[in-house]
């Protein structure tokens, strides 16, 4: 075990007032005689280490002058006794935060009297907020308990804590009102943070009226359910804000909230998802020269983003995306923000073409301005001037000519989004300047040409999405090279040859090749992607068969290689994908019998996410005046960067289920469950296993040369909707067990040489005459056959041989009608037509003449 010693030379600096030995992964903290010699010693930073119990505390009450106190991120666990506080009654500041405590804390911390700063951000409370104790600490002035799993309502008691001036409470579950005399009664507020949790209601703010020291508010709501009042028209406020966060909230006005007219130092505004109305608030802007990030999205502002008599010299974030503003972006938007680096003005009705004076806004990381309807081509200023961008979208307009210009100067470009538009020619050379892309999205277009090898030397690329273009050619060996890559769709252009052979990337996620001209046997590409998770490469050319080393991708869940030209037999291998959930392999030329060992298959189905962690702003315990601006702009730039963490609006699989092909999308995926064999020729019986396939919700086994009975087992299939066993050869009855399937919504046994009669109970009843024709032998009350023909007793071979008589008796009498039917026909002819019958009686002559000769050469 390392231990962390205070040596000789440290314990004999006696005038030391400061010391930092955080960040040296010391698992323990071991007091020496010396340690009493730092009698002067002021501030301990132990940040970052692994002291994984709290029995540290005891060993730092030898430090007599002790007043702040660091100890985040150390994995402390359990609970504090009060003997260990007793050694730190003298601590002014605590920072306990990103640890493993417990509940247990806040009832004992109150004999730390003289504490005045107190962080227990990221720990394990959890429970009810009893917090007396914690109340008790009349000189605390800093307050951190965010990002815990506190519930139930704020406790009045923190009113007694009038000293307070930083209050976070922020992510937990906590309940209830905001109560206007709590907050009437902490007067020196000057941070108060409410955000992300399930207030149902919060006082007016004119319960703030005499907060004249508050700086900072912070409430965005988990749901659009919390109520707040903001509009109190005799109201004026004495405080003047610099952050104000009110997001996600019902207010009691349609319109920004009217006491922020009286506002002149703002730094922060983040106004979203509230459904505000009205025009762009350029007085807020004017009123507040020091404002940097204003943030309006998802509300319904309308009109015209008007040019301001001043620009705003420091606004360095506009999010005005997702609402309703129309018209053209002023041709001197780079005047009007000369120092915008983050701009968001997706989802409204923006028009007109892309002014080329965004090329002259060097500071600019972020750019957004897709689904909207600008028109015209991309601005070559664009690519020659933005040096600094990192991300452009301008997905979803109706742009028109080729994406950039011979020479680009976006060598910081990660994410490229250029989908859903007209845009034509080939991919430019010049983008293999932007050699850090993370993202290129051209889906969607007109581009045509070869995928150019230059791609393969983005080594940080991880998303390439292009499909329906008209890309031809093959896939270069040069893409071997991208080993970072998670995301790959070519879908649905004119692409040929095979996959090269060594196209594995480790990280490989979802691969889309659909709909193309792809032919060959599968090689050994992508062999080694064991964390593959869909895998489309239907609507090709693929021959050969399905390859053997399927089962090394152990992560897959979606296999789709319908409508090609595979042949052999289904592998083995496939049975030991436990993740899989949708197979299709319809439309192939595959053969022998179905692999019994599918029922192996565990099919999980569930949903999966990814959460996107944040970084917080610094604990303002110690640095309040310091509040990091920088920090809110890395949080929006991380939030409005589009990732693809699951890659919702591109994950997406066509299949087959209740006669209809289906496209699923997103997370519905990790609920769909299936497999589809049909349109091959497939042999033998159906194995009685598939019946242990409990949690799939289709079965497609149609069109293909299966026989013997329907097996019992398949009254297991308690989640199945769709059942096609049609265009076989399957003999015997419908099982009646099978009435126990309540989930089943279409049911096809169609052409097939059942007998007997049909189930007619629970769903059976519903079910059309389609379901069941092209089985002559058997009996549907809907095809009114005569169910008493065939004995209830009687034997599956019994039936056969009745049966088999009453066809050759239909078929003589068919026959038989037949002949008499012509005969008579020729004879009517004969009779009617003089000249018809002249021409018979002639060629019976001479049938009868080269008879006679015939007969006298050969034989006599």
């Amino acid at each position: 075990m390392y231990c962390l010693f205070l040596c000789a030379e440290l314990a004999a600096l006696n005038n030391l007032e400061e010391l930092d030995l955080s960040s040296n992964s010391s698992d323990s903290f071991i007091t020496v005689q010396g340690l009493k010699n730092l009698s002067k010693l002021k501030v301990l930073h132990l940040n970052s280490n692994n002291f994984n119990n709290i029995t540290t505390l005891q060993s730092l009450g030898a430090l007599p002058s002790l007043k702040q106190l660091y100890l985040s991120e150390n994995n402390m666990t359990g609970s504090i006794t009060v003997e260990e506080l007793n050694t730190l009654r003298n601590l002014e500041v605590l920072d306990l935060s990103t640890n493993s405590l417990t509940q247990d804390f806040l009832q004992i911390v109150e004999f730390m009297t003289s504490l005045k700063a107190l962080s227990l951000h990221k720990n394990r409370l959890n429970g009810t907020l009893t917090i007396q104790g914690l109340c008790k600490l009349k000189n605390l002035q800093e307050l951190d308990l965010s990002d815990n799993d506190l519930e139930g309502t704020v406790s009045s008691c923190l009113g007694n804590l009038t000293s307070l001036w930083v209050l976070d409470l922020s992510k937990n579950r906590l309940s209830g009102n905001i109560s206007s005399l709590l907050i009437s009664s902490l007067r020196s507020l000057k941070f108060l943070s409410l955000s992300h949790n399930v207030f149902q209601s919060m006082a007016s703010f004119s319960s703030f009226s005499n907060h004249s020291e508050l700086e900072v508010f912070e409430l965005v709501s988990n749901n659009n359910g919390l109520v707040v009042e903001t509009e109190n028209q005799t109201w004026v406020p004495a405080f003047q804000l610099k952050v104000f966060r009110l997001s996600n909230c019902t207010l009691n006005g349609d319109s920004i909230p009217s006491f922020l007219y009286h506002q002149h130092d703002l730094r922060v505004v983040d106004l979203s998802h509230n459904n505000l109305k009205g025009e762009f608030p350029t007085w807020l802007m004017e009123n507040n020269t020091r404002l940097e990030l204003l943030l309006l999205k998802n509300n319904s502002f309308t009109g015209y983003l008007h040019p301001l008599p001043l620009p705003p010299t420091n606004v360095a974030a506009l999010d005005i995306s997702n609402n309703r503003f129309h018209g053209q972006i002023p041709s001197n938007i780079s005047k009007l923000f000369p120092n915008l680096k983050f701009l968001n003005v997706s989802k409204n009705s923006f028009e007109g073409s892309i002014p080329s004076s965004f090329g002259d806004m060097r500071n600019l990381v972020f750019l957004d301005m897709s689904n909207n309807s600008f028109s015209g081509g991309i601005p070559k200023n664009l690519a020659l001037g933005c040096s600094s961008l990192q991300v452009l979208k301008l997905s979803n307009n109706d742009l028109v000519g080729q994406m950039f210009p011979e020479v680009s100067n976006m060598t910081s470009l990660e994410n490229l989004h250029l989908n859903g538009n007209r845009l034509t020619g080939k991919i430019p050379e010049s983008l293999s300047n932007s050699s850090r892309l993370l993202s290129l999205d051209l889906s969607y277009n007109n581009i045509s040409g070869k995928l150019p090898g230059w791609i393969g030397n983005m080594n940080s690329l991880e998303k390439l999405l292009m499909t329906e273009n008209h890309l031809e050619g093959s896939i270069p060996a040069d893409f071997c090279s991208l080993d970072s890559l998670t995301d790959l769709d070519l879908s649905k252009n004119y692409l040929s040859g095979s996959i090269p052979p060594c196209f594995s990337p480790p990280s490989l996620s979802r691969v889309y090749l659909q709909g193309n001209r792809f032919t060959g046997p599968m090689t050994k590409a992508l062999s080694e992607c064991s964390s593959l998770v869909i895998l489309d490469i239907s609507n090709n050319h693929w021959t050969g068969g399905i390859p053997n080393w399927i089962h090394q991708l152990s992560s897959l869940s979606i296999l789709l290689m319908s409508r090609n030209q595979f042949e052999g037999k289904i592998p083995t291998q496939l049975c030991q994908l436990s993740m899989v959930t949708i197979v299709d392999l319809s439309h192939n030329n595959l053969s022998g019998p179905i692999p019994s060992c599918l029922n192996e298959i565990p099919i999980k189905i569930g949903f999966r996410s990814g959460k996107f962690r944040k970084d917080s702003y610094l604990f303002s315990s110690f640095k309040y005046l310091s509040y990091s601006y920088k920090t809110q702009f890395i949080e929006l730039f991380q939030e409005s960067t589009d990732r693809y963490p699951l890659r919702s609006e591109k994950t997406v699989a066509a299949f087959m289920t209740k006669n209809r092909s289906d496209f699923y999308r997103g997370n519905i995926l990790y609920y769909m469950a299936g497999f589809d064999l049909s349109s091959n020729k497939l042999t033998g019986a159906i194995p009685p296993e598939i019946g242990k396939l409990s949690r799939i919700y289709a079965l497609n086994l149609s069109h293909n040369h299966l026989t013997g009975p329907i097996p019992t087992t398949f009254s297991s299939l308690e989640k199945i909707e769709s059942l096609d066993l049609s265009y076989n050869h399957l003999t015997g009855m419908i099982p009646p067990q099978l009435i126990e399937l309540h989930n089943l919504a279409v049911f096809s046994v169609a052409y097939n040489n059942l007998s007997g009669k049909t189930p007619e109970e629970a769903q059976f009843g519903s079910f059309v005459e389609t379901s069941y024709e092209g089985n002559p032998f058997l009996c549907v009350a809907l095809l009114k056959k005569n169910c008493n023909q065939i004995g209830e007793g009687s034997s599956v071979t019994e039936d056969r041989e009745e049966n088999s008589f009453i066809d050759m008796m239909s078929f003589y009498m068919s026959f038989g009608a037949s002949y008499i039917t012509v005969l008579l026909g020729l004879l009517v002819i004969l009779c009617i037509s003089p000249d018809c019958r002249r021409k018979w009686f002639q060629l019976i002559n001479l049938c009868i003449t080269s008879c006679s000769t015939f007969i006298l050469h050969y034989l006599c």
